[in-house]
C-alpha cells in the first residue's frame, strides 16, 4: 500500500529520482556516436508511470519536447503489452513512430520495464535523434516528402530484447536501412547502457526505501505540480485570448500555413483551442496530436518555471486539436519537419498568454532550427551524413534585450561547435559570426541571428538539404517593439554566384562540387517596447557593437 513521506523525505527522494534521470542523460551524451546527441543534446530519459505511462521524473539535461512527447510513447507500449499479454523483467522495446507518441523517424525510443518483488514498479524511457533512418534524404529532413516513407523506414513498438536477448535479426534490418549504421549502433548502445545504470540505481533506491514510499512521492509531487499550475492559471484574468502566426509553406506549395489558438482561461483551468489552424497539409510540415500537446507542456513550463515538470502540469489543461488539422497528424501524413511546426505552436502560446497577461509578453524568438544535412563519399570512399542545427536571436522581454546566438525555447540543446562538425565531416567554417541588424529594434532588442558559411572538402558531390522556416513571416515584436531580420539561405558553386531557393526556407537537391559554400543567415529576436524609449547609452552600444547600422 502507498505511503505518504513526510515533506524532508519528499524532498529527498525528488532530488534523488532527478538525479537517476540525470545520470541516464550523462551516460547517453558521453557515450553517444553521434554529434547531434553527444553535443547538441537532442536526447531525453524519465521515469513514467507504471499503468497510464505519465512523466513521474525527468532528467533536468533532456530535450524538453520530448519530456511532454515521451509518456504517449510509453503509452503506446503499454498498449501493445495489454494486447499481446507478453511482458517480463529483462525486456527492451524499441521505436519510432511518430504517430504513436514519436516526434519524428529519428527520434529512436526505448521503453523498459522495471520488476520489483515480481510486480511492474515503473518504466524507463530513453530517445535519441539517430543521424540516419533511411528515406529519399541524408538525415532525414526531407522538406519535399509528400508521406512518411519518403521521410525514412518506420519501426512500430517492437522488442529489442527479450528477456535479457538482442534481437539480432531486428539490428540486422536497422543496419541495412541506414547510410551511417555504425554511427546508429553507438548511439543504440549509449541508449541501452542508460537504461542499464537507470535500472542499478532505482533498485538500490528501492532497496532503501521500498516501493510504498516512492509510489507515495510520485503521487505527492503529481498532485503538487497540478496544484501550483492550477494556481498559475487562476491567477490569469477569465476570458478567450486569440493569437496566430505563419509557417512559410509546406516544402510542396508556396502557400502559408496558420497556427491559430484561441485559450480560455476559466478560473483554475485552461481550454487551449487550435481549430482554427490550418488542415493537414502535403508536406512534412504535420505533426501528430501528441507532438502539440508536448509543445504546450513546454510553452506553459517557460510561462510558469516554478512548476514541477511531471504530467501533473497538464491536469487542469483541456485540449481542442481536430482531426484534420495539421497538428494532428496520422499516418501516412509526413512528418519530418516537426521541428519547425512546434516552435509556431509555442509561439502562439506564449503570444496568447502574453495577451492575458501583458507583464509576461515576450517578443517572438528566430522561431526554426534550420535542419541542415550535408552528404557525400569521404576521400576513402565512405559515407558521411552531416546534420546540424543553428542557433538566431530570442525576443526581448520586459526585463531587458534577448539573448544573442542562442538555442530556441523548445530545448536545452546546444549547437554543435564547429571543431566538433569539422572533425567528423569533410567541411569546414569558413564564417561563424553575429549577423549585424538581424535583431528587432525596441526599447529592449531582440538578441542577433548568426552567419555560418560552410566549404565542402569532399571529393565528388555533396548534397545538400535544407528545412528550414521564418523566410517569409518575420520573428514578430511586442508592445511597439519591431520583427527581427527573416531567415535567408544560399550557396554557391563558383564562389561568386550566390543562389536562394525559391521556397525560401527549403531545398532538396542541391548539389555542390568541392570547394562549394552554403551560407545562412538566421533571424534574430523581435523587440520589446517602443524603440524610441530605449536607452541611449543601451543605443550607442549597438552602434559601438556593430549590432545595428
Amino acid at each position: 500500500m502507498m505511503t505518504s513521506p513526510d515533506p524532508v523525505t519528499l524532498a529527498i527522494l525528488k532530488g534523488r529520482l532527478e538525479q537517476i534521470a540525470d545520470e541516464m542523460d550523462a551516460t547517453l551524451y558521453r557515450s553517444a556516436f553521434n554529434p547531434i546527441i553527444a553535443e547538441a543534446r537532442d536526447a531525453c530519459h524519465g521515469i513514467y508511470h507504471p499503468t497510464n505511462g505519465d512523466t513521474l521524473v525527468q532528467g533536468t539535461q533532456g530535450l524538453p519536447i520530448f519530456v511532454g512527447a515521451m509518456s504517449f510513447a510509453v503509452r503506446a507500449v503499454i498498449e501493445k503489452v495489454a494486447r499481446d499479454g507478453d511482458l517480463d523483467p529483462g525486456d527492451t522495446f524499441l521505436f519510432n513512430d511518430p504517430y504513436a507518441g514519436g516526434t519524428h523517424l529519428n527520434d529512436f525510443r526505448l521503453v523498459r520495464p522495471v520488476f520489483h518483488e515480481g510486480r511492474l514498479f515503473c518504466w524507463l524511457a530513453s530517445v535519441g535523434h539517430w543521424l540516419d533512418i533511411g528515406g529519399n534524404v541524408p538525415g532525414n529532413f526531407n522538406a519535399r516528402a509528400t508521406e512518411s516513407h519518403q521521410e525514412g523506414v518506420r519501426i512500430p513498438p517492437v522488442k529489442l530484447i527479450r528477456g535479457g536477448r538482442l534481437d539480432q535479426d531486428l539490428l540486422d534490418i536497422l543496419a541495412a536501412n541506414s547510410r551511417v549504421p555504425q554511427s546508429n549502433w553507438g548511439d543504440l548502445n549509449g541508449q541501452l547502457n542508460a537504461l542499464d545504470l537507470g535500472q542499478r540505481r532505482l533498485d538500490a533506491l528501492l532497496a532503501e526505501y521500498g516501493a510504498p514510499v516512492l509510489e507515495g512521492a510520485w503521487s505527492a509531487l503529481l498532485d503538487r505540480a497540478e496544484a501550483l499550475m492550477r494556481a498559475e492559471i487562476a491567477s490569469l484574468p477569465d476570458g478567450t485570448y486569440a493569437f496566430e502566426d505563419f509557417l512559410d509553406n509546406d516544402g510542396i506549395t508556396d502557400e502559408p500555413l496558420r497556427i491559430a489558438l484561441d485559450m480560455t482561461v476559466e478560473g483554475d483551468a485552461l481550454h487551449l483551442d487550435f481549430s482554427r489552424s490550418s488542415a493537414a497539409c502535403a508536406g512534412p510540415l504535420n505533426i501528430a496530436r501528441a507532438t502539440a500537446i508536448a509543445c504546450c507542456y513546454v510553452a506553459l513550463k517557460h510561462a510558469f518555471p516554478e512548476v514541477p515538470a511531471n504530467a501533473g502540469v497538464l491536469r487542469g489543461v483541456r485540449f481542442t486539436l481536430p482531426p484534420t488539422s495539421l497538428l494532428s497528424a496520422e499516418a501516412p501524413r509526413p512528418v519530418g519537419g516537426y521541428t519547425e511546426t512546434i516552435l509556431r505552436v509555442i509561439g502562439v502560446v506564449f503570444g496568447a498568454l502574453a495577451k492575458a497577461d501583458p507583464a509576461r509578453a515576450t517578443a517572438a524568438p528566430f522561431g526554426t532550427i534550420n535542419a541542415l544535412s550535408m552528404a557525400g563519399s569521404r576521400a576513402n570512399g565512405g559515407r558521411f551524413v552531416l546534420f546540424s542545427f543553428f542557433g538566431g536571436g530570442l525576443g526581448g522581454n520586459p526585463e531587458g534585450d534577448g539573448l544573442t546566438h542562442a538555442n530556441n525555447p523548445i530545448s536545452t540543446a546546444t549547437m554543435p561547435p564547429a571543431e566538433i562538425l569539422e572533425a567528423a565531416h569533410p567541411v569546414m567554417f569558413t564564417q561563424w559570426a553575429l549577423r549585424p541588424g538581424s535583431a528587432g529594434d525596441g526599447r529592449h532588442r531582440g538578441g542577433l541571428g548568426a552567419i555560418y558559411e560552410i566549404e565542402t572538402l569532399a571529393p565528388g558531390t555533396t548534397e545538400v538539404f535544407l528545412l528550414g522556416e521564418r523566410g517569409r513571416f518575420a520573428p514578430f515584436g511586442v508592445q511597439g517593439g519591431g520583427p527581427a531580420a527573416l531567415n535567408r539561405f544560399s550557396w554557391t558553386t563558383d564562389g561568386a554566384t550566390w543562389n536562394t531557393p525559391p521556397l525560401a526556407s527549403k531545398v532538396v537537391g542541391v548539389t555542390l562540387p568541392q570547394g562549394g559554400r552554403v551560407r545562412l543567415e538566421t533571424p534574430g529576436g523581435g523587440g520589446w517596447g517602443d524603440p524610441t524609449e530605449r536607452d541611449p547609452a543601451a543605443r550607442a552600444e549597438d552602434l559601438r557593437q556593430g549590432y545595428v547600422a
